[in-house]
């Protein structure tokens, strides 16, 4: 649990994390040396020049598209300061305009499918960003006061008339604007596990500050340049996990397996996992249903697998790797995830829709309860009987024997092809420890 919470954990803060507090740290007045201050004066074009390659050569359009809102709001910050206080000046309605469609704008990058600059979806979302400054230098005419009244509005709490309620040049809807695409981008994060939603959460949070510093003497262009790194950084990370990971189920990949199975020595286990039901909902309501019910119970398997190294391969079983290990020391931990799974409760709503409850929990009269067990194969080398392949085979005959017998077992598999025929047993018997030995 301790173990699962740090991988969260760390999920959760790397790379933009530790962007923004390196970012705090150095890019602040005076938080560098002079001989430093060079160098990071080029960071911008670095980022921008790096980013826009990337984005282009992986087709990422959110990439490029977010790096020119970034653009367009610290030129615009940089032509038309918001501290100019001379009338008829357009800085401060600028500033309080693009501080709103800054984070909008962001968000609606992270919900939009992915793909090419190049295609309709991207050419579309490019001109919507282009015609923005437009539209923002239409705003600060001095015909437009009564449109811009709300949005230059500056934040102060209800009702407070503290001096802390003063807290921020933002205003109300910017604030407002930053706040809600940072729960939601968080909240989706958390929800899928996508690299690009949490770089796009800590970007925002590195651009709200990026502009809430002006108060303060900071320079928003350096601030600005942390907040496309970590959308450069969180790039470069959901590249490496869609290739090293499985999209469906978030297990590694084969990629990530050839890699495992060259260090391999002579004592390691496999085991071949199954899900004992999923043949037949996919036969009884669909390929979709299935498919959510492995990418609900995956997690499951990852989170209790202790050292075993989870993955998917092809079709819909998971091979589970355990290096320097012996069959009956990974009993346990495989017995902890048929449990784990076995008391999972899953319902379908509407004959589409698969999603976890608890069984005292209410539900919709329409939902169908998904009962899950696990059969899990399990085998080792032992000489002469040393190759991956033979112990592969060996573990998925035991699956299948698993199957054969009722399911919900954990069961070793024989290097040598039985001969003598299984007898069926009950659903939830426990392999003994006698019989995991030669």
């Amino acid at each position: 649990m301790a173990v699962s919470m740090l991988k969260r954990a760390w999920q959760l803060l790397a790379p933009g994390g530790f962007v923004l507090l390196l970012a705090i740290g150095f890019l602040r007045p005076h938080g560098l040396p002079a001989w430093a201050q060079g160098p990071i004066s080029a960071l911008p074009v670095i980022v921008l020049g790096f980013g826009i390659v990337f984005g282009w050569y992986l087709s990422s359009n959110r990439l490029i598209l977010s790096l020119l809102v970034l653009v367009c709001l610290d030129r615009g910050i940089f032509w038309f300061p918001p501290t100019d206080s001379s009338p008829g000046s357009p800085g401060p309605v600028l500033f309080a305009v693009a501080t709103f469609l800054a984070p909008v704008n962001l968000l609606a990058l992270a919900l939009v499918k992915e793909g090419s600059v190049s295609s309709w979806r991207g050419l579309v979302s490019l001109l919507l960003i282009l015609c923005q400054p437009l539209l923002v230098l239409w705003l600060c005419l001095s015909e437009q006061t009564n449109l811009t009244s709300l949005l230059t509005t500056t934040f102060q709490l209800p009702l407070i008339s503290l001096p802390i309620s003063e807290w921020t040049p933002l205003s109300q809807p910017a604030v407002l604007a930053f706040g809600s695409a940072l729960v939601l981008l968080t909240a989706k994060f958390l929800l899928y596990h996508d690299p690009l939603d949490g770089g796009a959460g800590w970007a925002i949070l590195t651009t709200f500050l990026a502009v809430h510093g002006i108060h303060y003497g900071w320079n928003p262009t350096n601030f600005l340049s942390a907040a496309g790194l970590t959308l450069f950084f969180s790039l470069v990370q959901a590249s490496h996990q869609r290739t090293y990971r499985d999209e469906l189920t978030g297990a590694w990949g084969r990629l990530a397996y050839d890699e495992t199975v060259a260090r391999l020595r002579e004592k390691y286990v496999v085991a071949i996992v199954g899900v004992d039901q999923l043949k037949q909902y996919q036969n009884q309501y669909g390929k979709t249903v299935a498919e959510q019910v492995l990418r609900l119970v995956a997690p499951k398997i990852m989170a209790t697998a202790g050292r075993g190294k989870v993955f998917r391969l092809t079709g819909e079983e998971l091979t589970v790797v355990f290096y320097s290990r012996t069959a009956i020391h990974t009993l346990a931990t495989l017995e902890h995830i048929r449990k784990t799974v076995e008391h999972t409760t899953l319902r379908l709503r509407k004959l589409t829709r698969v999603w976890e409850g608890s069984r005292s929990s209410t539900s919709g009269s329409a939902d169908i309860d998904l009962p899950v067990t696990l059969s899990i194969g399990v085998a080792e080398p032992t000489p002469p009987h040393l190759s991956l392949t033979v112990v592969t085979k060996a573990a998925y005959r035991a699956l299948y024997e698993a199957k054969g017998e009722g399911g919900n077992i954990v069961k070793r598999g024989n290097l040598q092809i039985p001969s003598a025929n299984t007898t069926p047993s009950h659903t939830g018997r426990i392999v003994a420890y006698s019989e995991f030995e030669t």
